[in-house]
């Protein structure tokens, strides 16, 4: 039987609440007019990401009803069901696009690869705070969390979803950064980065994607192949201007100049209608979401606690900046959406659960390290 502490309801965030609220808000409105006009669709995009919406205010709840140190038992069978889910995935999948990533599930497609990423959130966390090293981590006590990292990105690179499994990658990265290393732990895999690098231009990136990296660098080259979308985005962000040209008043989204408008370029919109000012106060708010979740980490009563607050905002940290930087043509096209803002159940309900965890950790820094609930 669970008996809810009414601590909880004390500590409820509600500076965190309204952050996230404050953002699901302005991008439903963003979905609504990046949709436009909406008999193109058998059901309206934004309708649908409103019953995501719904969904996610499920996980979020769901997110916050048990201890978060739970986690500790529970993400290694986490880790093996979303590992089932990706071979799944791999042989019989729905394909989009070139690539087999969805699993229909009648109501909706799943993405294994979107909650993968909270799943290695977890296991880094759960092992790093297992196996907490005074002097550093070396190259050998790494090889479980690689291990760990590098069984998924496989699976994904092999869809293949090259930009979903250098996230993988990123996370690996950042976790493992943040709890310490040794210098000659730098040294060895800042080499092995360089190399595998090498090896993959060669040997593993398919002839689209060596594509994509290539018209990132000079998109103007094939600016009607290739080089379109980045071309267009730039020109919706560009032509909005100081304060954009208004609510559902965007041309390049509505004469549909600019492909994934709804998806993977949803800010491109955002800034097209509402300029530089209305970007910098959407930024302002969806970082100010992100540094709150930092003081989270910080304010965590256990070590479990500030590794999986941490790796929380590292995950939507950098999906967020790469989706910025792509939309304004500083990184190649890589299907990475902007968390909370692109249509997409999988990555909506993930985010979702993702930050109800994030507000789990800070309803319980009250607790004691011994408590435990039941």
């Amino acid at each position: 039987m669970i008996r809810m502490d009414r601590r909880l309801f004390e500590h409820f965030d509600m500076i965190l609440m309204l952050f996230i609220c404050m953002v699901c808000t302005m991008a439903l409105f963003n979905l609504y007019s990046a949709s436009f006009p909406h008999s193109e669709y058998g059901v309206a995009p934004y309708v649908r990401q409103g019953y995501f919406f719904l969904m996610g205010v499920c996980a979020f709840v769901f997110a916050i009803s048990f201890d978060y140190r739970e986690l500790h038992s529970l993400n290694y069978p986490f880790y093996v069901l979303i590992i089932f889910l990706l071979v799944i995935a791999f042989f019989v999948g729905d394909e989009a696009g070139g690539s087999q990533r969805w699993i229909n599930l009648g109501f909706f497609r799943l993405q294994p690869s979107e909650p993968a990423k909270l799943m290695l959130v977890i296991a880094l966390a759960s092992f790093y705070s297992r196996k907490e090293v005074a002097d550093g981590y070396s190259i050998r006590q790494l090889l479980v969390p690689v291990g760990l990292t590098a069984i998924p990105f496989v699976l994904i690179l092999l869809q293949p979803d090259l930009g979903t499994s250098l996230m993988f990658g990123i996370i690996f990265v950042s976790m493992t950064v943040f709890v310490k290393l040794r210098m000659s732990t730098y040294v060895i895999m800042g080499s092995l980065a360089l190399g595998l690098g090498g090896f993959a231009w060669e040997q593993l990136l398919k002839p689209y994607q060596k594509q994509r990296i290539q018209t990132f660098l000079n998109p103007e080259k094939d600016p009607m192949g290739h080089g379109y979308q980045i071309v267009q985005s730039k020109i919706a962000v560009g032509s909005g201007g100081t304060f954009g040209k208004g609510y559902m008043e965007g041309t390049q989204g509505h004469l549909h100049f600019l492909p994934e408008r709804h998806t993977d370029f949803a800010f491109a919109v955002w800034g097209e209608e509402w300029g530089f000012a209305g970007s910098l106060i959407f930024l302002g708010i969806y970082f100010m979401l992100l540094l709150w979740g930092i003081y989270v980490a910080m304010h965590a009563k256990d070590r479990f606690g500030v590794l999986l607050a941490f790796g929380v905002v590292t995950l939507i940290f950098w999906q967020a900046i790469i989706n910025l930087l792509m939309i304004l043509g500083f990184l190649p096209v890589v299907g990475i959406p902007l968390p909370l803002v692109s249509y997409g159940g999988s990555s909506l309900l993930t985010t979702m659960f993702a930050l109800g965890i994030l507000m789990n950790v800070r309803m319980r820094r009250f607790q004691s390290l011994q408590s435990v609930e039941t």
